[in-house]
């Protein structure tokens, strides 16, 4: 079992940065790719970022490539999700999620793991 918490969401104005983070229960350098998803009220969880184990690889939804940065370490057992120049359009509950396996997906029904969520409100 793996347990994730989020960290880092919060209140700011279009233009702004945030910083996410996804702290793990356990050793996620091995065998755990992850990713990051969001949910905006009456729509569907979409995918956001993912990154394989080693850190190497990453992919990008297109709405965020360019302003979105995932990251990972894993001597702290925590992923990052850097997000600057925030739109409106970005307001969701972001959640990280966790997969078994070197390589990272895209859709969330290969993730095993999800974390409780982090609210993100951008204001314009």
């Amino acid at each position: 079992q793996v347990q994730l918490v989020e960290s880092g969401g919060g209140l700011v104005q279009a233009g702004a940065s945030l910083r996410l983070s996804c702290a793990a229960s356990r050793r996620t350098s091995s065998n755990y790719a992850m990713g990051w998803f969001r949910q905006a009220p009456g729509k569907e969880r979409e995918f956001v970022a993912a990154i394989s184990w080693s850190g190497f690889s990453t992919s990008y939804a297109d709405s965020v490539k360019g302003r979105f940065t995932i990251s990972r370490d894993n001597a702290k057992n925590t992923v990052y999700l850097q997000m600057n120049s925030l739109k409106p359009e970005d307001t969701a509950v972001y959640f990280c999620a966790a997969r078994g396996g070197y390589r990272y997906a895209i859709d969330a029904d290969e993730y095993h793991y999800w974390g409780q969520g982090t609210q993100v409100t951008v204001s314009s």
